[in-house]
């Protein structure tokens, strides 16, 4: 097997802004061929329900469903999964849910309110969303830790019903992934897929209910349906390539850090793993890990491809300087493998996820830490977080003037009405003068 090369860049390089720019560069550009299809699709489900729908799950799943009712997997089906899972399997499940559930409990938003002088009281109510649906990808690629961090916090958002869709190819259901939505408490499962699926849930079928809100990983045909959904529903948000950016002052296992770059280029070719350390001996040492692992893993030619096309190791003077380079690139997954993390946190401005320490490998995020696992990537790091309890709840603004209140809040509001040339807003406010 030829060995790794791995791209090295130094942020003392004259033209590192540019060579860094290029290598983080991700082409998102959308396919016309597939938007076309996709939009066909939603157009199609939106007119004809459940008949397109059946059709749809028919054709790209290879099943042979008659009738919509079929379609829903009834929750006994949930609760079979669960029962048989081996006890193993069982414990870490329930392990995992406890935990992201303790998480999500912290992170609720409340509705406040206060009283100013004259008696008007001003606050803001919060309320959770009526409906949520949760896409899950089925067949192989089965995923119930997904299931877990976005089912949990919707339920502890008080979410009034969460509804589930996960393809069955060929009518294949996955265990663990049905057990993990007894875990969660998913209300409803129906087991269709693609962009018929996000359609079915943006705007309802006759058997499926329209939701408010759609979260959850997918394919090209389930991002794209997503993104033209988005206004007549929520959605989570259109996630990029999976991200790993690693900070290490060359203390660390050199094993331990090949195999964190392994843990997330492993995901697809288009996986980005980066290492910065102002230890050049150090990087060399990774490189030698990188080349002696792997041939041990099973997806070594997807991680090979992710390492040479989009990885990268960056030479850096400092960990000050470290920070800096880590918030340009406003990392998802972002370790600090160093002495004192603490510290080096502080600097820290964009990232997703911030693993502390060297014993913290970002896969306990991806699975059982607690804190989502769902985060910004392709720099969205600079102005968007993890998905959470938040994001399943709305905020409404309260406004309750006394009368005294009425009196001078609606001067104010005339001077600014008739200085817009709106009159009715102006005698509105008069009116209660």
């Amino acid at each position: 097997m030829t060995a790794i090369k791995m791209l090295r860049l130094d942020s003392a390089a004259v033209d590192f802004d540019k060579q860094l720019q290029a290598r983080l560069a991700w082409d998102a550009s959308d396919d016309l061929e597939i938007h076309k299809r996709v939009l066909d699709i939603i157009a199609d489900v939106k007119k004809r329900g459940d008949k397109a729908l059946l059709e749809y799950t028919n054709r790209f799943d290879g099943t042979a469903f008659k009738t919509a009712a079929e379609l829903e997997l009834d929750r006994a089906a949930l609760q079979q999964a669960w029962d048989t899972l081996p006890s193993t399997q069982a414990i870490a499940l329930q392990t995992a849910a406890d935990r992201v559930r303790a998480y999500a409990e912290h992170q609720k938003l409340q509705s406040w309110q206060f009283t100013e002088i004259d008696g008007t009281v001003l606050g803001q109510k919060v309320t959770a969303l009526d409906k949520a649906g949760l896409y899950v990808p089925g067949g192989k690629a089965a995923y119930p830790s997904s299931v877990l961090m976005n089912a949990i916090p919707a339920k502890v958002a008080g979410v009034g019903e969460l509804i589930m869709v996960v393809p069955t190819p060929r009518g294949e259901t996955n265990a663990l992934v049905l057990a993990a939505a007894h875990v969660a408490g998913v209300d409803r499962v129906f087991t269709i897929g693609g962009a018929q699926a996000v359609a079915a849930l943006a705007y309802g079928t006759e058997s499926i209910p329209a939701v408010d809100k759609i979260v959850g990983p997918g394919n090209i045909y389930v991002a794209t349906a997503k993104k033209l959904v988005f206004g007549q529903v929520g959605i989570d948000m259109i996630a990029g390539p999976s991200e790993i950016l690693i900070i290490c002052d060359g203390q660390t296992n050199p094993d331990w850090i090949a195999m964190d770059m392994f843990s997330q280029a492993e995901h697809d070719e288009n996986a980005q793993a980066i290492l910065i350390s102002d230890d050049a001996a150090f990087l060399n040492q990774v490189e030698a890990s990188i080349n002696k692992l792997l041939p041990e893993m099973e997806r070594a030619e997807i991680i090979r491809a992710s390492l040479t096309g989009r990885g990268a190791f960056i030479k850096v003077a400092n960990l000050s300087e470290a920070a800096q380079v880590a918030n340009r690139i406003a990392p998802e997954h972002l370790e600090l493998s160093v002495a004192e993390p603490e510290a080096l946190c502080a600097q820290i401005h964009n990232a997703g996820a911030i693993f502390m320490g060297r014993f913290t490998a970002e896969a306990l995020g991806d699975y059982c830490a607690g804190p989502n696992h769902v985060l910004p990537t392709s720099s969205t790091a600079r102005y968007s977080s993890p998905l959470g309890v938040y994001d399943f709840q709305k905020r409404s603004s309260l406004i309750n003037c006394s009368a005294v209140g009425a009196q001078n809040l609606g001067k104010i509001a005339s001077v600014l009405a008739r200085g817009e040339s709106l009159t009715a807003h102006a005698r509105s406010a008069e009116f209660r003068i």
